[in-house]
């Protein structure tokens, strides 16, 4: 498990509402024990005896997918080397692999939470989910994206005789499904009045805590994130906003009143508990989020993960009342050592003039704030914009906020165990940019984020 010690940013007590988290080091070993009680993925590969390597899962034939994967190998050879394979394919059919090099206790044993990966695969040391959360993308640029989130994805696992460039002879085989969906979780289309969205509900008929989750620019409708929130224990509506089915393919403005009417469905739902809802979002969704908490009645907690704090691409409108994009400038791009530019210095700063005209004014929100934010983010400066908010609003008497900030962790900020997607395209400038990330730092900062975001939503969406 990664231990996380918080250190305030600044010197006294007056910023312990600023966490930046310490570069990971090494996972601690696990304890000597004899290890879990294994559930048997498969049959050892076709053609071998009884007494061959098998893969050993636990869950042994289905996990959610923010859930952790415990792997293991029997019947190797004493101190045998071998190479763990796995691989994925997205709904477009594009394959995404992760390889690690391994060798065998003296018993044969190989346990995953135990044995460190060896230097010369995908990732190496003591790293139990490595083998998931390094998959990488055969397809250059290319992002895993769930969009039916009622079929799994199938995880394939592999073990190959030692350790060389070209992979030797096939031991054992596995196959494992990666669900969204928790038993029992009930997923529902919403189509009432001009909302587009689908929501999540937990199984059993008591009322949930709710949450809006919002995704970045982009478009469509995207329901990985909230369904995996509702597995635990969330009412969790996935809100589109435009580019899907009647809503505008490119907005001129986009109208809080819309918003609103969202969370009006959330508080009038029988399952959902009152007296108000939480918000989730990522960039231009988290920025959405905030002005939500700053316009609108009955937010209690905004979750955003790297979000301008100021209007970016598409102006807000709420009433009598527009909010202008901040402006964006191409030529402050800078170069990165991927070859791939970093835009996050092109966006005007929204705390002076005159960006400040752009800016959400979160000095009106009673709601409770998490700021999420990466330190590599190359899209937004992040952490700048959330610092500076939390000094306005510090400055106002307010202790209604806290940020958390990971280093080595970019722009994309997903569920655990989603792969890295630190280069893609620029959500404004849609030209292939830099995004940010370092991709063992940021699987630790996905399991602490994912945790944080739903102890925050517990503390402050349960009222007694």
């Amino acid at each position: 498990m990664w231990q996380v010690s918080a250190r305030s940013l600044c010197r006294g007590s007056s910023r312990a509402w600023q966490k930046r988290l310490p570069w990971p080091g090494p996972a601690p070993a696990a304890p000597r024990s004899r290890g879990p009680a294994w559930s048997p993925g498969t049959a050892p590969a076709q053609g071998l005896s009884s007494m061959a390597p098998s893969i050993r899962l636990s869950p042994a034939a289905r996990s959610l997918f923010d859930q952790p994967l415990a792997i293991a190998v029997q019947g190797l050879g004493p101190r045998q080397q071998v190479t763990l394979r796995t691989s994925l394919r997205d709904e477009t059919r594009e394959l995404f692999q992760a390889s690690a090099r391994y060798q065998a206790g003296d018993d044969g044993e190989l346990d995953l939470a135990r044995c460190p990966a060896l230097p010369g695969g995908s990732f190496s040391g003591l790293e139990p989910m490595g083998l998931l959360w390094a998959l990488r993308p055969e397809k250059p640029f290319w992002r895993l994206v769930k969009r039916d989130v009622q079929s799994p994805f199938l995880l394939q696992l592999e073990v190959f005789e030692g350790h060389g460039e070209r992979h030797g002879r096939l031991l054992a085989q596995a196959q494992h499904e990666r669900a969204f969906l928790r038993d029992g979780v009930r997923r529902i289309p919403v189509r009432e009045g001009r909302i587009r969205a689908t929501l999540f509900l937990p199984p059993g008929e008591d009322t949930f805590p709710g949450i809006i989750d919002i995704h970045g620019l982009g478009g469509g409708l995207l329901e990985s994130r909230a369904s995996l929130l509702a597995n635990h224990g969330f009412a969790t509506l996935a809100l589109a906003y435009y580019q899907f089915e009647d809503l505008p393919q490119e907005p001129k403005e986009l109208h809080l009143e819309y918003f609103e009417e969202a969370v009006n469905y959330m508080l009038q739902h029988p399952q959902v508990k009152g007296p108000g809802v939480g918000l989730l979002g990522f960039s231009k969704g988290a920025e959405v989020c905030l002005a939500m908490a700053a316009f609108l009645k009955n937010i209690l907690a905004v979750a955003s993960l790297n979000a301008p704090v100021a209007v970016t691409a598409i102006p807000l409108s709420y009433k009598d009342k527009i909010i202008p994009t901040v402006t964006l400038h191409q030529h402050k791009a800078k170069a990165t050592n991927s070859k791939f530019l970093d835009y996050s210095d092109g966006m005007e700063d929204p705390f002076q003039a005159p960006g400040d005209q752009s800016r959400i004014p979160l000095e009106k929100s009673e709601a409770q704030l998490l700021f999420i934010v990466g330190q590599d983010d190359c899209v937004v400066k992040s952490e700048y914009h959330a610092t500076e908010a939390c000094k306005l609003l510090q400055a106002q008497g307010k202790k209604n906020f806290q940020i958390l900030s990971y280093p080595g962790t970019g722009h994309c900020i997903d569920p655990p165990f989603f792969p890295l997607y630190h280069i893609g395209s620029h959500p404004v400038f849609h030209k292939r940019a830099a995004l940010g990330g370092e991709l063992r730092a940021y699987s630790k900062a996905q399991v602490h984020a994912w945790s944080q975001i739903q102890a925050f939503f517990k503390k402050y969406l349960i009222v007694n």
